[in-house]
């Protein structure tokens, strides 16, 4: 296949009306679980629903916001084998605006059955944690990271944009013109786009290391206000960021059969993504032993009693399914090199991390909040799960329905640097044609359109 019928098939893919089974999970999970969440609000285990809408509040909002810091990541690096992938991880920035609803929820409805009351602490303590300051402090922090995530994203979409702007017609096209405007595809206009990227890129990381550390701290820390640790901003973070790329992972695989486009995704760049996922898998051990051994080592009443109600006694299971799923599973898993690039060990190893991450926020917020001995996982907590994880898919759905799930440019920079293996397996999965996705004349408007 030459190098233009390439291009011209990544572009007929790029806005091809795909992911209808997330669409459809989507729904079915999230009216299923509205229905349960708001049944269970009318009985008496109303906190327990509270409890995990609050956990999968924090959970699903660190996979979003992880998934725009590794665009951006990859746009400070200049990281070029992303670039066939990297849509992947940006469409989850769709979950945002679902993600600040859940915030308003959770602090205008759900506050008094997630929070303790912030009785007996210090003056000044009581007022930091009080419920304005809390409210203003964590509204004006995800808004300002928000924002500057939609800025991203958007000016890595324009130059797709504009470029396939001649294949799709309707609320599309009445959407991308106005994405566009100001810009030309002029070499200056490409310049300034170019410029905001990576002045975008570095200010997303650094706000969203400062702005989930204020989360972490006032939505799983104050949640048991007598109990501290500086690291669990860093931890909370770089959790969210290692959730990001094993979800990137199941989202590449899974793309890949959507978009089919399977057979231009290589086994090289399963093997770089699985080495990150298998990077920051240390990563996230180094940083729960360092916040272990400080609370270990000093053996104080305030701290200990954090650690010792998850990892003695009806929470200690969970305990372990953390460190098994987060750790010791996937490290072995993908020490070799083997497991990174097939596909089924490496969809199989960050399913198991991606789970024991959940479990690990679940642990982190629900003993210090819950009234049950031990772990307890019914319809009140099924509820709020399924909503979330249903939220999820739509958002990314909508977002595939929207916008190019892959970018011409950047995957011809990466198939540009792996041309042996789009030689040989480059035939795409199916030999169907461009026609079944976009219409013959939309393809012949683009090509007299160059």
């Amino acid at each position: 296949m030459s190098r233009t019928a390439v291009r011209e098939r990544i572009e007929a893919l790029a806005v091809a009306p795909r992911y209808g089974v997330f669409l459809g999970l989507g729904g079915v999970l999230t009216v299923v679980g509205l229905l349960l969440f708001i049944l269970t609000l009318n009985g008496p285990d109303a906190d327990r629903a509270w409890h995990l809408f609050h956990v999968n509040w924090i959970f699903f909002t660190g996979l979003a916001g992880g998934s725009v810091a590794f665009a951006a990541v990859q746009k400070i690096t200049k990281g070029h084998w992303s670039g066939l992938i990297i849509r992947f991880a940006e469409a989850c920035s769709a979950f945002l605006p679902v993600s600040f609803i859940g915030f308003l929820v959770i602090f205008s409805v759900g506050y008094s059955h997630i929070f303790p009351a912030m009785e007996g602490l210090p003056h000044g303590k009581a007022l930091w944690l009080s419920h304005g300051w809390m409210f203003w402090r964590i509204f004006l922090s995800l808004g300002l990271l928000y924002w500057l995530g939609f800025r991203l994203i958007k000016a890595d979409l324009v130059p797709d944009l504009y470029e396939l702007q001649g294949l799709v017609t309707g609320r599309r096209a009445r959407l991308w013109a106005s994405m566009l405007r100001g810009y030309d595809g002029s070499p200056e206009a490409v310049a300034r786009n170019d410029e905001k990227i990576y002045r975008l890129a570095p200010t997303y990381v650094v706000t969203y290391a400062m702005v989930f550390t204020v989360v972490a701290f006032d939505c799983i820390m104050a949640l048991q206000p007598h109990w501290y640790s500086n690291l669990l901003g860093g931890f909370f973070f770089m959790g969210s960021f290692l959730g990001a790329h094993t979800l990137l992972a199941l989202l590449m695989l899974a793309g890949g059969r959507e978009l089919r486009i399977s057979g231009l995704i290589s086994p090289k760049q399963r093997h770089d993504l699985g080495k990150l996922c298998f990077g920051f898998t240390v990563f996230w051990a180094y940083l729960m032993f360092a916040q272990f051994l400080v609370i270990w080592y000093g053996n104080l009443p305030e701290e200990t009693g954090f650690v010792f109600s998850r990892l003695w006694g009806p929470w200690l299971p969970i305990g372990r399914a953390v460190f098994l799923g987060m750790f010791l599973i996937p490290f072995f898993g993908l020490l070799g090199v083997m497991p990174k690039k097939l596909p089924i060990t490496l969809g199989l190893f960050t399913t198991i991390s991606l789970v024991a991450l959940w479990l690990e926020r679940y642990l982190l917020v629900v003993p210090s909040i819950t009234a049950q001995a031990g772990p307890v996982f019914a319809l009140p907590e099924l509820g709020p799960t399924l909503l979330f994880a249903g939220l999820f898919l739509l958002s990314y759905g909508a977002f595939s329905r929207l916008f190019p799930m892959i970018s011409p440019r950047l995957a011809e920079i990466t198939l540009d640097r792996e041309r042996g293996h789009v030689h040989t397996a480059l035939e795409f999965d199916h030999e169907e044609g461009a026609a079944d996705y976009v219409s013959a004349e939309a393809m012949e408007r683009r090509r007299r359109s160059r």
